[in-house]
This record gives C-alpha cells, sequence and structure tokens, in this order.
C-alpha cells in the first residue's frame, strides 16, 4: 500500500513546491496565478489607504526597481491613454532666441500671438518688436519711456494706424479708379507733356546747382575761392621741402603762423569788426534751403518775433507754410546778434518782404531789451547801421520788397516820422498798421500804411483765422494782466520804497557820520525821490537821469530860496530833537556791532569744538593705542594726517581766548579789528594745512584699505553722535568753509562801525588780508583742479606723454572725423574724401594733442565708453592752420598741419567748426605773444 501510493505523493509534493516563500508555489502556474492575484488586491487596497505622500514614495521605490524595459512600457501607456502636453518654445528657449522669432511675424499677427498666453503676451509687446515698425514710418513716440513702463510702441503703433485715413480697395477704385482703366488719347497725351515740362525742370535746376557749387562761398563769408591760393600769396619765399626742414629759422616759422591765421577768412559782424556769436538754435525755425538763390529764383518771406509778445508760441503756429520765421529772445541780445540770426536764417538770400514782429506803441518799436526805436535814438550809429544792413537783405521798392513793422507807428505823427527816416535811411519802404482798431493788439488787423497790395501784410506771414484767435487771447490777458496790476502796484510801490530808502539809507551810512545824516535829510529825500523816479522811467542811462533829476531838484530848489527873503529862526526845540536821535542811532549801532561780535564769538566756539573732536575722538585713541604697543596706525601716518589740524586748532583757540577777554570787557569804544589782523597775519598754518589737504586724504585712504584695524577704527568713530553724523574726510572741509565765514562775519561788523571810529580802520584792513587770503585759497583750488584734470587726461588717453608742466592748462577738447583726400591735384571744389577715423584734439595753451577716439562697449549695458589713442602733440607756435570751402563733397572741414604730421579734418557743424578755429586761432596768437 506504501509502495502504490508512493509515486502520487511524489507529485503532489512537487505541486506544492514553493519558491522565496512558503506561499509561492513553484510549478503550479493556476495557483501561483490565484496567489498573485490576491497579493495585487491586497497591495492595491493598502495604497488605496495610503496618504498622497506615501503613495508618491510607494511609486519612487517601485520606479526605481523597474528596468529600462518596464519604463518603456509605462511610457509608452501613458502616450496612449493620456495625450502629454506641448512645450512651448518661448518658456524652454533663451528670451533673446524668443523675440528673434516673434520679430519675423507682422502687426496683425503680433496682436493675435498676444491672446496665446500671458508669456507669449509679454513677449510680443515688447518695444524692440514694435519699436523698428514704428520708426518704418516715420511715427516717433514723442517721449522716452521709463525703465518700467511696458508696451509703449505698440500703444504708439495702434494710435497712429488708428487715426490715419485708410480706405478698402473698393472705395479707393470708387473714388479714384483703377490703373487698368484705359484712358483717352489727350489724357495720354497731356501726361507725357507734362512729364516732359517736370523732367526739363529738374534737369534746369540740376545743371544751376552743379554751376553754383562752383562758385559757392567759403562758411567764412570771405571773397576768397581757396585759402591755399591766398596761403601762396601770403607765402612767396616759403616751399614745402623748407617747412619741413628741421632747422629753418624761428622767426620764419613764427612769420609763417601768423600769416596762415591772417589767411584765415573771417565771418564779418554788423559792425564791420570780427567776431564769433554763438548762438543758440532752439529758435531758428523751418528748414532753410541749402541752395544759393539766383536772381530768377523765388525770394522768400522772412518774420521776425520776439519773445516779448504775449503767447507768442500761438503766433509762431500760425506762420503759414513757406514763410521764414524766426524767434528771438527779447533780453540777452545785442543788435549785431539779431542781425546775425536774421543772416544766418536767410541763408545769403533776399528776402521779398520782412515783417518784425515785436512790443511797441505809436512812437517807438521796442526791438530788444535796452533799444527802444524812436526818433530821438534812430541815428544812433549802431541802431542806423543794423537798419542799413537789413535793407540790404529786402528785396527793392521796385521789386515789390517792403519791411512791415507790427506796432502801431501809423496812428502817431512821430511814429510815421520814425517811418519815413528808416524808409529815407535803407531805401526799403517801410509800413506800419494805423491802430484804428481798438485792442492791445488788434492794430494789427486794421488798415496798414503805404501802398496797397493784393493782401493786407498779416495774411502774407500769418493764418488769419489763427491770428485772430490770438488776438483774442491776447485782450483777455491784457485784461487780466490789468486787474493784478491794480491790485498788486500799492504793494509795488511799497517794496519800491523800502528799496530806494535802504540803498540811500546804507550809501549814506558809508560815506557821512551820524551828525551829518542827520543834518542832510533833504540830499537824502532828494536822492530817494531820484530813484523812485529812474524805477518809473525804466532809462537806459541810470547814473544820467539820475544826475540830471538831481540838477533840476537843486535848481528848482535854490528859486524857492532866492523867492524867500526871510530866513527861519533856530529852534532850540528842534536841536535838542535832533541830538536826542543823533544819540538813539548812535545806541542802536552800538547794539547790533555788540550782537554781531557775539555772533562771532559763537561761531568761533562751535568751530574750536569741532577741531576739538576731531584732537579727542580720532588723535588721542590711535596715539594711545601706539604707545600701548598696539598701534593701529604708525607715528609717520598720524603725523601726516593729523599735524596741520592740530596746529590751526591751537591757533583758533588762542583766537577764541582773545575774543572772549574782549567781550568780557566790552564797549562801544573797544576795538576788535587788532586781534582779528593778529590773527589774519598767522594764516599760514591754514596754507600749510590746504597744500597737504590732498596728500591727507590719500592717506586716509590708502590706510583704510592696507590696514584692517584702522578701517574698523573709522567704522566705529565715523558718522556717530559724537562727530555730529560726520566721516573724518568731512570734519577736515571745516577750515576751508571758515574762512569765508571770516569774510562775511567781518563785513557785518564793520557795517555797524561808525566810519570815525578806531577799529573801522583795522577791521577794513583785516577784510583786505581775509579776502586776499582766500584769493590765494582759491587760486590753489584752481591749480589743483588743473593738474587733476591733466591726470585724468594722462589716465584716459593711451600711451599719453606727461601733461604735467607749470601754467598749463587746458582749454577745450573738440571732436572732429579725420579724412584722406584721394587725388589732391584736381580742384577743391570737385575732390573726394574719405573717412580714416575719428580723433579728438585737445587745446591746451601751448600745445594741441591728437588723439584717435574709439567706442568700447560693455556686455549687458546700453552706454558705451569713449576710447583714447594718442598720435602726436604739436606745440601751438608750430601750427598751421588752412580752411577748406565747402563744396558738393565735403563741409566744415580745415587742416592742421604740424611739422611732421598734417591731419584732415572735418567738425560735425558749422557752429562747431566756427568756434573751434576761432578758440584756436586765439590760442595761437596768446602763445605767440609770450
Amino acid at each position: 500500500m506504501s509502495a502504490g501510493n508512493s509515486p502520487r505523493e511524489t507529485l503532489e509534493m512537487e505541486s506544492f513546491h514553493t519558491r522565496f516563500s512558503a506561499w509561492t508555489p513553484f510549478s503550479n502556474k493556476s495557483l501561483n496565478r490565484q496567489l498573485f492575484q490576491e497579493r495585487v488586491a491586497l497591495v492595491s487596497h493598502w495604497f488605496d489607504l495610503w496618504t498622497n505622500k506615501q503613495r508618491q514614495e510607494f511609486l519612487f521605490t517601485i520606479f526605481l526597481r523597474c528596468s529600462k524595459s518596464q519604463l518603456r512600457v509605462v511610457q509608452e501607456w501613458f502616450s496612449e491613454r493620456m495625450q502629454v502636453a506641448r512645450v512651448d518654445f518661448s518658456t524652454v528657449l533663451p528670451r533673446f532666441i524668443s523675440l528673434y522669432i516673434f520679430s519675423f511675424l507682422n502687426p496683425k499677427d503680433l496682436c493675435a500671438a498676444a491672446q496665446v498666453s500671458w508669456p507669449w503676451k509679454f513677449l510680443t509687446e515688447q518695444d524692440c518688436l514694435w519699436m523698428p515698425k514704428c520708426i518704418k514710418f516715420g511715427w516717433f513716440l514723442p517721449y522716452t519711456p521709463t525703465e518700467n513702463e511696458y508696451g509703449a510702441w505698440k500703444h504708439h503703433y495702434i494710435a497712429c494706424v488708428s487715426n490715419l485715413d485708410w480706405l478698402t480697395p473698393r472705395e479707393a477704385a470708387a473714388m479714384y479708379g483703377t490703373l487698368n482703366e484705359p484712358k483717352t488719347e489727350d489724357e495720354e497725351l497731356q501726361e507725357r507733356q507734362r512729364e516732359k515740362c517736370l523732367r526739363k525742370i529738374i534737369w534746369e535746376k540740376i545743371a544751376l546747382r552743379k554751376k553754383l557749387l562752383f562758385n559757392v562761398r567759403p562758411p567764412w563769408v570771405s571773397g576768397t575761392r581757396c585759402s591755399r591760393l591766398l596761403k601762396s600769396k601770403c607765402q612767396p619765399c616759403l616751399s614745402q621741402t623748407m617747412r619741413d626742414r628741421v632747422g629753418f629759422h624761428e622767426t620764419l616759422e613764427k612769420q609763417l603762423i601768423l600769416a596762415s591765421l591772417d589767411a584765415l577768412p573771417k565771418r564779418s559782424s554788423v559792425s564791420g569788426c570780427h567776431s564769433y556769436p554763438f548762438l543758440p538754435k532752439k529758435n531758428w525755425r523751418g528748414i532753410y534751403e541749402s541752395d544759393v538763390s539766383s536772381s530768377n529764383a523765388l525770394q522768400p518771406h522772412f518774420i521776425l518775433i520776439s519773445s516779448r509778445i504775449p503767447a507768442y508760441e500761438m503766433v509762431v503756429n500760425s506762420v503759414k507754410a513757406g514763410i521764414v520765421s524766426v524767434v528771438y529772445e527779447h533780453s540777452g541780445l545785442t543788435l549785431e546778434s539779431l542781425f546775425y540770426l536774421i543772416e544766418k536764417a536767410l541763408d545769403g538770400q533776399k528776402a521779398q518782404s520782412v515783417g518784425i514782429f515785436s512790443d511797441g506803441d505809436s512812437r517807438e518799436i521796442n526791438l530788444i531789451q535796452g533799444y527802444k526805436i524812436g526818433v530821438k535814438n534812430l541815428l544812433r550809429p549802431e541802431v542806423r547801421d543794423f537798419w542799413e544792413k537789413l535793407g540790404s537783405c529786402v528785396a527793392p521798392e521796385d521789386e515789390g520788397g517792403h519791411v512791415d513793422i507790427f506796432a502801431p507807428l501809423g496812428a502817431s505823427e512821430a511814429g510815421i516820422e520814425v517811418l519815413s527816416q528808416l524808409s529815407q535811411l535803407t531805401g526799403t519802404l517801410f509800413t506800419a498798421p494805423t491802430g484804428i482798431a481798438t485792442g492791445s493788439y488788434q492794430h494789427i488787423l486794421s488798415d496798414w500804411l503805404g501802398r496797397q497790395w493784393d493782401r493786407a501784410p498779416p495774411s502774407i506771414y500769418f493764418s488769419e483765422s489763427k491770428l485772430q484767435t490770438w488776438s483774442s487771447l491776447t485782450d483777455f490777458l491784457e485784461d487780466t494782466l490789468k486787474s493784478v496790476r491794480k491790485q498788486l502796484s500799492p504793494l509795488f510801490k511799497e517794496l519800491q520804497k523800502n528799496a530806494s530808502g535802504r540803498m540811500i539809507g546804507q550809501f549814506v551810512f558809508d560815506t557821512m557820520s551820524m551828525a551829518n545824516t542827520l543834518n542832510n535829510q533833504e540830499i537824502v529825500q532828494a536822492l530817494a525821490d531820484g530813484l523812485t523816479e529812474l524805477s518809473k522811467e525804466n532809462s537806459d542811462r541810470p547814473l544820467e537821469f539820475l544826475s540830471s533829476f538831481l540838477l533840476k531838484k537843486c535848481s528848482k530848489k535854490s528859486k524857492d530860496f532866492e523867492g524867500n527873503i526871510i530866513l527861519p529862526k533856530c529852534d532850540p526845540t528842534a536841536t535838542c530833537d535832533l541830538s536826542m536821535e543823533e544819540k538813539k542811532l548812535q545806541l542802536d549801532s552800538a547794539e547790533k556791532r555788540t550782537s554781531v561780535l557775539r555772533e562771532l564769538f559763537q561761531s568761533e566756539r562751535k568751530y574750536v569744538q569741532i577741531l576739538e573732536i576731531v584732537r579727542g575722538i580720532y588723535v588721542a585713541p590711535l596715539r594711545a593705542a601706539l604707545s600701548s604697543n598696539r598701534a593701529i596706525l604708525s607715528a609717520a601716518n598720524i603725523q601726516i594726517i593729523f599735524s596741520d589740524i592740530l596746529q590751526i586748532l591751537y591757533l583758533n583757540r588762542q583766537f577764541l581766548d582773545a575774543l572772549r577777554d574782549r567781550l568780557q570787557e566790552w564797549g562801544p569804544a573797544h576795538c576788535v579789528g587788532e586781534i582779528v589782523l593778529k590773527f589774519g597775519s598767522q594764516l599760514n598754518t591754514y596754507t600749510s594745512f590746504f597744500n597737504n589737504y590732498p596728500v591727507v586724504l590719500k592717506t586716509i585712504e590708502k590706510c583704510r584699505e592696507m590696514t584692517p584695524a584702522f578701517r574698523a577704527f573709522l567704522k566705529r568713530h565715523d558718522k556717530t553722535m559724537v562727530t555730529h553724523m560726520l566721516s573724518l574726510p568731512e570734519l577736515l572741509l571745516y577750515p576751508s568753509r571758515r574762512v569765508e565765514e571770516y569774510i562775511h562775519l567781518l563785513y557785518a561788523l564793520r557795517l555797524h562801525t561808525p566810519a570815525e571810529h578806531v577799529d573801522h580802520g583795522d577791521l577794513t584792513t583785516a577784510i583786505e588780508q581775509i579776502k586776499k587770503y582766500k584769493g590765494y585759497l582759491d587760486q590753489m583750488k584752481q591749480t589743483i583742479n588743473m593738474k587733476d584734470r591733466l591726470s585724468d587726461i594722462e589716465r584716459i588717453i593711451w600711451g599719453c606723454p606727461i601733461l604735467s608742466e607749470v601754467n598749463r592748462y587746458l582749454i577745450r577738447v573738440q571732436d572732429v572725423a579725420q579724412l584722406h583726400c584721394c587725388d589732391e591735384e584736381i580742384s577743391f571744389s570737385l575732390r573726394l574724401y574719405e573717412h580714416i577715423r575719428d580723433l579728438s584734439l585737445f587745446l591746451f595753451n601751448d600745445a594741441l594733442l591728437v588723439s584717435s577716439r574709439g567706442t568700447s562697449h560693455t556686455p549687458f549695458e546700453r552706454t558705451s565708453i569713449s576710447t583714447y589713442q594718442f598720435i602726436a602733440s604739436v606745440a601751438l607756435h608750430r601750427l598751421l592752420i588752412e580752411d577748406i570751402p565747402d563744396s558738393k563733397y565735403i563741409r566744415n572741414a580745415f587742416i592742421l598741419q604740424g611739422p611732421k604730421h598734417e591731419w584732415i579734418c572735418a567738425a560735425e557743424g558749422e557752429d562747431d567748426k566756427f568756434l573751434w578755429l576761432s578758440v584756436l586761432q586765439s590760442a595761437i596768437k596768446s602763445s605767440m605773444e609770450k
């Protein structure tokens, strides 16, 4: 039985044979599958009961145990059942690549892309994408966006597009027709004739322009065609080989330089002398043609507008198109500068008519400040010269030329006399409104004197509707100003009276004693009346007006005195009152003098306290640490930094003690000038301090960087409550401020010291002494600043030689472009030039330094840095200057020629060249005279 059952038992035992554990059958697949399903269900049940964190940890553990094939199965399962989101390139790629991709989109597509997502909206509204699209159509942003402003150029583009008057293709075809519409033979013939006439006119203008370019005048308004011809005439005996010779004689060289300076063309001013006015271009309005006008060319109309006109901006805006207009400043200009503006605006042309829109009345024209043109001053040399020059800029009367003055001179006989004298003086017709219309500036819309034209002078220059609007606004402004003047007139009169009284009082107090002042009250009153009348008249010559007023007052007083024979009797009561008033004034002056002396003492005490802070907070601890073998600074550095300030402390403490002793026994008869004189004679201590001040600052900075203990020491003591929140370098600035305070305090002390007082002379001497010393300090500061500037130039110019020399200073720096002439054999007007590099010219009082200029860019920064490379330096007495006349191919050019080198340079603008050559010419002449 046992033998028969043994094989069956063996099979059953094999089927239940386990692997890894007692619960996993090894060969029974069904049981194995059943048991696996049960365990999966158990694990799933546990998985459902776990938290999110526990589930993540479980998955992480499982994925770490998986092989690559198993992970690939998971990935495929996800890709089949769950759609994976696509990657946004703008969030992955660098920003500049994303912007480069978006730059290929047109504005419509950019607006559509901005609606996709917030990252796309942020990128598609960047200014770097929209700014080129705006500039392409000439739509410039009227302001500079701030750093935090977002989408400014996009908003500007949308605003400009929304304001366009555009038509759809269907509307345009209905309004203008299409290009494919057939034309009749007459229309084609007329179009061909029109094109032929236009082509002929263009050819004639091009030929005329080429012809005029050969005869163009240089910018210096000289009659010479070429400065090289002038140079050859002035220097017949000197050749190029002689100039290049090393050892030629100094006298001939000096003559050569002076001849080249004299050969330079000049720009003549109105008065005939060679001046160099440098006027701002902000008041030039319009774009002036550069062509030289011929006799057949159309002459423009010119209007000159004063800034004194109320709301002159509206007048400028009402000027018609094609009218040349210039706005000039009423104050700060001379007649020469005013004519220079007119000549610059006309650019050598003659005007058909000239209008002068300035302030004035029926008797005179308020052209500029200080020049009211009337019958009295019309024949003055500078006034007459101005009007003669102005008349030469206007076409003759037989050709319709005239000058229109927008002031009601035609409303009075004096004004008509001014117009007739101007017409006789210049030979040009002068017109003005008759002033029949009412209103402040309504006279310009009234009838005008002179012959009748097709249209009134205001309609020649201005749009009548805009001018009428301006006139109405001006009436309203005038009414408002009248009410304001009426309300403020009493206040202004009181202020005027107080100011004239103070001026007269100060003048009389400085020149007379108390008794003389009280005895000459009539003189004081006469001077006060004269100043009041002078302020009312607003005369051009105040001293002459005041003297004539006083003479009239004196003659009137003498007549009254001659008519009154009976002399008044002397009143003893009045004499007693006069003496009492004099004593009262003397007491007031003594009290003010005492208060000023107390202020001098208190300010000196505060100043000494500041100096004692330097000694107590800085010097004493440093010396204590040095004596205890725990030195923070060496003895030499302590001596360099603090020796001079300690000497100043000793000197000012003595001065403070002397002031304290004098103030304790102070009285009206006591003097303080001798103490100040003694103190002023010892100011050499300050000289040593100021001479060593740069060395002291450098020593402090060097010790701060090299010595950590001293850096920690300054960190503990600087800017604390004890030092009044000041650092050590700031505390060392007090001596320079104190010198200027001495002058102000001594001036106040002398002001309240009577002229007959003994101390008055000593105070005057002390003031002059300290002022002289302050001038020496200012000169020393200026010298130090010049040395620092020269050292800065040495530092920024690569390869620059040592510039620090005695009495050398920088005058001007000019940026120019260096040119190269391709062919020097042909005429000046046909020469071609090429730009080689940029130069910077550093002009000193004795030499000219030439350096090349480049630009260095720093990554991730918008600003660039200019770099300089030394080329050469030329002494001014060996430098030749030559002008190059303007042509079709070059403008604003000149030649600088030294003993060994020659540079052809071109300035950026005409004024830059004009100012540079004038300054260079003056510097060369000054160096030749030394």
